[in-house]
């Protein structure tokens, strides 16, 4: 059967339908919904389509004639077409990124201008990423760049007056630096006369005060076990002495990096310097190891080698005795503070050595439990060599000190490694703050979990949330008048009010996205008081 195609264009959309029998009155019944919303009969569109209808009329007269009789005509049936709308890609290039938002610090400090400056802008309230406020005040970009060139009248003299500012910064930094210099010598000359900082009552609890306990009685051990080695010419006082002030030396540098820890964070430090402490501990380590266990082989080798006799040891004796008696009691000084400290955290005393949870008390406790055993080693050697007159046993004796000292300052070397190189948390703990994110209901998975024990009880945690998008928009839903909001939806009648509507909302939703995060973050800290920093990454 012999079949004729009618090809009809509007706009961008192209019919082609079959003309058996079809009247073509009919197409007045069919409507094309346009992108900005309107819509047109395509009967009515063309009044140059008029012609071609009749055209075709008349062929599909002569058809009907010549098939008469062969079929009955088809009743009149509208034909339905839908039309899929979809909106013109937008694109996005530097003039829509100058409505970005700037804050007022920031359009002070890039576009030189001042707060008065300001006022006269447009200003936008928005959602804080801080705690402690609620919501803060920016600005547009482009009026912010517009307000810069009414103030400074072109491009290059704005760029002359950020150069000139650059300048007079770095002038006042190297006065500030010369300032503080010669306030340093002017405190070094005549004296610090300022009053007890905050820093300070730090040696007077906790770690500080085992520190500067372990600081004075070690210096006046020192003293002693020097005049008794001068006196006897003992090996294994002369080892004792080493061993005291290697201890002296350490504990003044653990003293200071404990200072440095209480340093407030900077822009160039921003998580702090807490790991002073670790540093501080380590570098004691590997001065025991050099200065303590070194010189102690040293001694120990040159006496086997060069045996003499040694005299008087009843001096030596009761400064072995009085050393015993203090290094015990900074043992015991110790001690209490780390079974405080491990029953604070829930951990058993073992736990909290081996983990380094306060490296500096770690470094007292270890050397004070060294300095004991070796008070007994000395001791030990010393009676059998004045029992037996052979003076090896004495040499033993610095060799076996050098070796107890090389053994604590192996320990301290690794443990305040590992704290430095960023180790994970406990999987218990981990695992808590894991179904803690799990249970929320805006949380559908969380991925690649992350937490690292920075020091000193101090955790960041990052993961990467899957949120869910549902319950994210409920939320926000609660707090919005539905029946406003069905208002505002029953009067959208076109596309661009469509649009205008979903980037008003969609907006809205990413801020609560915004604020769910920082709930959570909020949360995660609460319940975990070691957690202090939290990187949730959305998925």
């Amino acid at each position: 059967m012999l079949r004729w195609k009618a090809s009809m264009k509007s706009r961008s959309l192209s019919y082609i339908l079959p003309c058996n029998r079809l009247p073509m009155q009919l197409m007045s019944q069919v409507r094309v919904y346009t992108s900005n919303g309107q819509k047109k009969d395509l009967g009515s569109e063309d009044t140059n389509r008029s012609a071609h209808e009749e055209t075709l009329n008349k062929a599909e007269t002569g058809q009907d004639t010549t098939n008469a009789g062969q079929k009955q005509s088809s009743p009149k049936q509208p034909i339905q077409v839908k039309v899929k709308a979809v909106l013109k890609k937008r694109e996005y290039g530097p003039k829509y990124t100058q409505n970005n938002f700037i804050t007022g610090v920031r359009a002070i400090n890039e576009f030189c201008l001042k707060s008065s400056d300001l006022d006269q802008l447009r200003k936008i309230k928005r959602r804080s990423p801080h705690d402690d406020t609620e919501t803060f005040t920016v600005y547009l970009r482009s009026d912010v760049e517009a307000k810069s060139l009414e103030v400074w009248g072109s491009p290059e003299a704005l760029a002359r007056e950020r150069k000139r500012r650059k300048e007079a910064e770095i002038k006042y930094r190297e006065n500030l630096f010369r300032n503080q210099r010669l306030l340093w010598e002017y405190r070094e000359f005549f004296g610090n006369t300022k009053p007890r900082s905050s820093t300070a009552t730090m040696f007077f609890k906790g770690p500080g005060k085992v520190v500067m306990v372990a600081i004075c009685i070690n210096g006046l051990n020192f003293f002693f076990k020097l005049l008794a080695w001068v006196y006897t010419g003992s090996a294994s006082m002369f080892s004792e002495a080493i061993h005291s002030l290697a201890d002296t030396c350490n504990q003044a540098l653990l003293a200071l990096g404990i200072s440095q820890s209480a340093r407030t964070p900077d822009p160039s430090h921003p998580y702090g310097f807490t790991n002073m402490r670790y540093i501080a501990s380590l570098i004691s380590g590997v001065g025991i190891f050099m200065m303590g266990a070194g010189l102690s082989w040293y001694h120990g080798i040159i006496g086997l080698l060069h045996p003499h006799p040694v005299e008087s040891l009843l001096w030596a004796y009761c400064i072995l005795a009085g050393s015993l008696v203090s290094e015990g009691a900074t043992l015991l000084v110790a001690i209490n503070e780390i079974r405080r400290s491990a029953r604070a955290k829930g951990l058993s005393f073992y736990q909290y050595v081996v983990q380094s949870r306060d490296p500096s008390t770690n470094v007292v406790l270890l050397e004070d439990a060294a300095a004991v055993l070796s008070v007994a080693v000395a001791a030990t050697c010393m009676g059998l060599t004045s029992l037996t007159g052979n003076p090896y046993y004495d040499s033993v004796g610095s060799l076996g000190v050098g070796t107890l000292l090389g053994t604590v300052s192996a320990f301290l070397i690794y443990t305040n490694t590992e704290a430095l190189l960023g180790r994970s948390i406990e999987p218990e703990q981990l695992q808590r703050l894991t179904e803690l994110l799990e249970s929320d209901p805006v949380v559908r998975a969380i991925h690649d979990v992350k937490a690292t024990d920075m020091g000193m009880s101090k955790v960041r945690f990052k993961a990467e949330v899957d949120f869910d998008g549902r319950v994210v928009t409920r939320s926000y839903l609660e707090k919005q008048d539905i029946e406003q909001l069905l208002q505002e939806i029953q009067q959208v009648k076109t596309l661009e009010e469509l649009e205008a509507f979903m980037l008003k909302h969609g907006d809205n939703i990413i801020d609560t996205l915004g604020a769910e995060v920082d709930r959570l973050e909020k949360d995660l800290k609460q319940r975990n008081p070691d957690v202090r920093h939290v990187d949730l990454e959305i998925l």
